[in-house]
């Protein structure tokens, strides 16, 4: 089976592209959905004793969390080092199910790929990107965005210019929707070659 890591920097449209990946009938993971579904369950005891007041309701308040830790690095890699080997241990899950399952490519959706060395653990990465300014109003027009909050969002995140230079394939999907998807599928023809 092979392994795709796919990734990209807020607002620029990766989890559209998941979804693309998904319609292809490809097994797809997505690292988020994954973390919020933990944030419900197992992690929410395991942060709350690291950042007592938190957890509302069995549930990690992610607006309290982001309080605590973003542009606090010691507070983030706590938090990192209990989320990460959870999220993995999924991860390690998923991909046993969707070889078993026979797939012949599966997708780990991971904003942080680079950030985290992901990339070791896949046979290829991919790259969603768009311009800077596509991105910036794709992100100031969410509700609980601010500008100061996506700037030290992108602080976190490695470059645009530097992941697409990691990549073995690129989806712009500044392009539209149309375009975006056939460029999954010819990445997905690409990656048939490489079995």
């Amino acid at each position: 089976m092979i392994v795709l890591g796919l990734t990209g920097s807020i607002g620029m449209g990766k989890s559209t592209t998941a979804k693309m990946f998904a319609a292809c009938g490809v097994a797809t993971y997505d690292a988020d959905a994954a973390v919020h579904r933990l944030y419900r369950g197992r992690l929410a005891p395991l942060i709350e004793a690291a950042f007592p007041g938190v957890v509302a309701d069995g549930t990690v308040d992610r607006g309290l969390l982001g309080k605590r830790v973003i542009g606090k690095p010691d507070a983030m890699k706590k938090l990192e080092e209990i989320v990460h080997p959870i999220v993995r241990e999924e991860e390690e899950a998923f991909l046993a199910k969707a070889s078993a399952e026979g797939r012949r490519v599966a997708v780990l959706d991971i904003p942080l790929l680079f950030e985290t060395g992901g990339e070791e653990r896949v046979r290829a990465c991919v790259v969603v990107t768009t311009d800077a300014e596509i991105q910036r109003k794709r992100v100031l027009e969410r509700a609980e965005m601010s500008e100061e909050r996506f700037e030290q969002i992108l602080a976190k995140q490695m470059p645009d210019s530097e992941k697409r230079r990691r990549a073995h394939f690129l989806i712009d999907t500044g392009h539209g929707l149309e375009a975006a998807r056939r460029s999954v599928e010819a990445t997905l023809k690409a990656v048939a070659g490489m079995a």
